[in-house]
């Protein structure tokens, strides 16, 4: 079943990234597409664990703030 991609919107983050109660970047970027910010906070976690080869299952976290990209 495809995706409506209407729905989905831009959302950009710039900020710390919490890997297991530890800081391990103070400035990460990062861009999603995403339908809610929720799944976008979830996709940039994932890229983020792709880009720096951390297991799948590694608890990372962006606590920072989450700007949705206006069109």
């Amino acid at each position: 079943m495809a995706k409506d991609r209407s729905k989905f919107r831009r959302y950009t983050y710039d900020g710390p990234v919490v890997e297991f109660e530890r800081c391990v970047a103070d400035h990460w970027k990062a861009t999603t597409y995403a339908p809610s910010e929720g799944k976008a906070r979830s996709n940039m976690a994932h890229n983020y664990k792709i880009s720096n080869n951390k297991p799948l299952n590694a608890k990372v976290v962006l606590p920072g703030k989450i700007i949705i990209e206006e069109e």
